[in-house]
């Protein structure tokens, strides 16, 4: 039973790093506090990415109402704003259940899909067209690393509320990318 234990164990390892290359990231110091025997290491990485990377969506999405030239585009992000704080109400409540603190191992890095500090600043100095071409630049990116990042929690995750949480998330990104499109 132990040797199968460890290929698990290597297995989740791996797929840990893949998730994290994939994100641009590289792994943080385990805590003092191991998590409960349902949450692996992707599972908890997953969280303490997806929280800082909807964050960050939630900083431009705010911005729309006021600077978005199309009224259609303000009215998708309205949702997405709903959306996006439904979904960090999810993860937090997840992160929590986990049992791993949430110590923002990621803070200061942007990965691959993450809005920016920079895009948030230039799109508080646009608006009209200029804002909504770097809105849906950003949050199509955002959407897309989402989707990737929500498929490897799937594959290689162990926790089932977090892989339920991620596919429907994945889902809704799917929509939303349809939905954004279509607007451009």
């Amino acid at each position: 039973m132990q040797l199968g234990r460890n290929v698990l164990t290597r297995r989740t390892a791996a797929a840990l790093l893949l998730g994290l290359a994939v994100a641009g990231c590289t792994p943080q110091p385990a805590t003092d506090r191991p998590a409960p025997a349902a949450f692996n290491d992707t599972d908890t990485a997953w969280l303490q990415l997806m929280i800082p990377m909807d964050e960050r969506a939630s900083l431009l999405v705010d911005l729309a109402p006021t600077r978005a030239g199309r009224p259609a585009l303000a009215g998708w992000a309205a949702g997405a704003e709903r959306r996006l704080k439904d979904e960090l109400v999810d993860l937090r409540a997840l992160l929590e259940a986990s049992g791993v603190p949430d110590t923002r191992p990621h803070e200061g890095h942007n990965m691959p899909g993450m809005v920016t500090l920079d895009t948030v600043r230039r799109a508080r100095t646009v608006t009209g067209d200029n804002f909504d071409r770097l809105f849906t630049e950003s949050l199509r990116a955002h959407l897309a690393q989402v989707r990737t990042l929500c498929a490897s929690e799937r594959r290689s995750g162990s926790a089932e509320r977090a892989k339920d949480l991620a596919a429907a998330i994945e889902r809704r990104a799917a929509r939303q990318i349809t939905r954004l499109d279509a607007l451009r």
